[in-house]
């Protein structure tokens, strides 16, 4: 989104995002206020104005620059061949990723009803984007006997639904370490697909 040159932009931009993004996370975006954002920035409620034209904007410009992050990274991993092991890559990537940005899934899952017509759309087509690789390695799966999958597009959203509830409940500090989670989700999406166990698997 091109933001409207003001003083201090380049400084406030940033400030204005950490700051909404923390407010919509902690407060849902229908109860904030561009003043309350305003506010958390230390800036009067005009300046806002200088980086966003308005509120559902800003909700927008956080929205999309996650998914881009998200369909960045993606792109920057490896992508094995075999679709077991791209699977796994594909769990263990999203488990971590999402990990490290609570605030932006929160937001990116519970306020997509807050999004204009237009801005839904436009957001709906990015996570297709990605369900639609999660969806690929089940059909390459499939067409080659590694996976017992009756409805791969179906079986993806699935998949994505249950590793995004990692989010919801794991802590760092608790029983069980980040790693550990990856691999019992991965043990967990491996059996749903009914992928063979492979050798020596402890």
């Amino acid at each position: 989104m091109a933001r409207t040159q003001g003083s201090h932009s380049d400084i406030t931009g940033p400030r204005v995002r950490e700051a909404a993004l923390r407010l919509f996370a902690t407060h849902g975006y229908a109860a904030v206020s561009m003043r309350q954002i305003a506010g958390e920035v230390g800036v009067q409620a005009g300046a806002l104005y200088n980086y966003t034209p308005d509120k559902q904007s800003l909700l927008f410009d956080l929205m999309k620059g996650h998914m881009d992050d998200l369909l960045a990274a993606r792109a920057a991993e490896p992508g094995p061949d075999d679709p077991l092991a791209a699977l796994e890559g594909f769990t263990r990537f999203h488990i971590r990723f999402h990990h490290d940005r609570p605030d932006e899934v929160f937001i990116s899952y519970m306020e997509l009803r807050n999004l204009s017509p237009e801005n839904f759309k436009e957001i709906e087509g990015l996570r297709r984007s990605y369900e639609d690789q999660l969806e690929a390695i089940l059909r390459r799966g499939v067409a080659i006997g590694a996976f017992d999958v009756a409805e791969p597009k179906i079986a993806a959203m699935a998949v994505i639904a249950m590793l995004n509830g990692v989010n919801t409940w794991f802590r760092e500090g608790g029983r069980l370490s980040l790693p550990q989670i990856e691999q019992l989700h991965w043990d967990m999406v491996r059996k749903a697909v009914s992928a063979p166990e492979p050798p020596n698997h402890g």
